[in-house]
């Protein structure tokens, strides 16, 4: 019997040994599978060139691509000489993926690359031209109603 024990001891000890290398590369399989998203924003517009801000940031000029980390509504603004500036709020809408507890294992543990490329476009028109003698009238019409103490609402 005194010498089954040691047998005993030694073949828990390579059992344990078993599991734990077992465990190892269980880990490592893992850590090399762990997913990735990327989220990428591609503003272009009609006529090409308008400057970008998204969120009060400049961006640059358009066909621009900028990453983005999370979803939710955006400001986004445009401007080009001799165009309207355009500003609106965009919202950008998660995939069914990310979702919770969806979105834990896109995004951990996902076997390859997720990409979500969203793309928006925008056709700006031509700023209106403003006839000068317009301008001189309305100028005199603001002018005399300051004078006088009145209050002129804008014009659209």
């Amino acid at each position: 019997m005194i010498a089954r024990k040691p047998e005993k001891k030694q073949q828990n000890g390579a059992s344990a040994k078993r599991q734990l290398a077992w465990l190892t590369c269980l880990i490592a399989i893992t850590l090399m599978m762990t997913g990735c998203v990327q989220r990428r924003l591609m503003v272009r517009s009609q006529p090409e060139g308008a400057f970008l801000t998204i969120d009060n940031q400049p961006i640059g000029y358009t066909p621009v691509s900028v990453p983005f980390t999370y979803y939710g509504t955006r400001e986004v603004q445009l401007e080009k000489d001799g165009y309207k500036t355009i500003k609106v709020q965009e919202r950008v809408k998660p995939p069914w993926y990310e979702y919770f507890p969806i979105n834990f294992f896109a995004e951990n543990f996902s076997p390859r690359e997720i990409r979500d490329q969203r793309l928006l476009d925008f056709t700006m028109s031509p700023q209106e031209q403003v006839n000068q003698n317009f301008l001189y009238d309305r100028a005199s019409q603001l002018r005399g109603d300051v004078q006088r103490g009145t209050v002129t609402a804008p014009i659209d």
